[in-house]
């Protein structure tokens, strides 16, 4: 009968341990967030995540940390966050690298989908056409005209082989049946410049870059992916309002975090994101770079990167892209 009462009250007590604990879900988080920008500081992926941290961390209760861990066309940051601990204290904010790089390399340091947990979708981007001034073509049907009566005359700067920018001059090359030849930069920025200083003629790029440049009549826009044109550059038509169909190469945005993380603290996360992509401030000053806000939930943001990973597989199978 003892050992049966002392039982019963170890029972008792490790039930009233469990009841009495503080849950993990309830509590967290507990201390700052650090969220993993796979890019150098500055670019559009940095200042999205910067304007979006003050918000977050008044929704969560805790200091935003943005770290850049830039390499490797977005390796190397995104390895640390698949390593890291599934606690939800490190995120990953992705761009359309993300969905784009396994197709592209061998032996990625990890699974783009079985070693990550999706949280939310934060937006999409269209990627924008531009041509020095000087170029002869004043409309996309001008410039596809102009690249098939001279083939060879045409090239296009991107940020660099296997760069968003890179494949969206090879779906528009197979989509308008061009040969525009690729000429890779070491960035964005890089290729931008050399469109502006005449090196190369054309280059495709994200508005938040574009948009200054084009007001300043340093470059010309002449047509930006998506469905709608731009609220930030409403006079630039679509492709599709400029005569060519199907060029969908616009850029997704998003964050994940370690695999098997907890389902309450993804909820949270999530919580948290969708408020912020709402506030008025956040939303006027992304907006005015091009972004459109998405958000929802994990499952969404999930399909949404499979869909991606198969679309842009099929892209670089058929232009035949490789750079292992």
């Amino acid at each position: 009968m003892k050992i049966g009462l002392k039982l019963i009250g170890s029972i008792l007590a490790m039930s009233a341990a469990l009841i009495s604990a503080p849950s993990a879900a309830k509590d967290w988080p507990e201390r700052p967030i650090r969220v993993i920008v796979p890019f150098a500081p500055g670019g559009g992926t940095d200042i999205f995540t910067r304007v979006m941290a003050p918000r977050l961390a008044d929704v969560l209760g805790q200091q935003i940390i943005v770290d850049n861990k830039p390499g490797g066309s977005s390796i190397i940051g995104t390895q640390q966050v698949a390593q890291a601990a599934p606690d939800g204290y490190t995120l990953l904010i992705v761009d359309s690298t993300f969905m784009i790089n396994p197709s592209l390399r061998d032996n990625l340091p990890y699974d783009s989908v079985k070693d990550f947990t999706p949280v939310v979708h934060l937006a999409s981007g269209p990627v924008i056409l531009v041509a020095n001034p000087k170029v002869p073509a004043k409309s996309l049907k001008e410039l596809i005209d102009l690249a098939k009566k001279e083939p060879g005359l045409l090239f296009y700067g991107s940020g660099g082989n296997g760069a968003s920018t890179h494949l969206a001059g090879e779906l528009f090359n197979m989509v308008a049946d061009v040969d525009i030849e690729h000429v890779p930069f070491k960035g964005t920025g890089e290729a931008l410049t050399a469109v502006m200083s005449g090196q190369v003629p054309l280059t495709f790029t994200g508005i938040s870059s574009a948009r200054g440049p084009v007001e300043e009549g340093r470059l010309r826009a002449l047509a930006v992916t998506g469905e709608t044109r731009s609220e930030a550059m409403p006079d630039v038509p679509t492709f599709d309002q400029a005569g060519l169909a199907n060029v969908n190469s616009s850029t997704q945005w998003g964050v994940y975090g370690p695999k098997n993380l907890p389902a309450d603290v993804v909820a949270k996360l999530n919580h948290a994101f969708n408020e912020a992509l709402k506030d008025p401030a956040v939303k006027e000053r992304v907006v005015g770079l091009g972004y459109v806000l998405r958000g929802g939930t994990p499952a969404e943001f999930e399909a949404l990167t499979k869909s991606e990973l198969e679309k842009w597989n099929k892209l670089i199978t058929a232009a035949k892209i490789s750079i292992n």
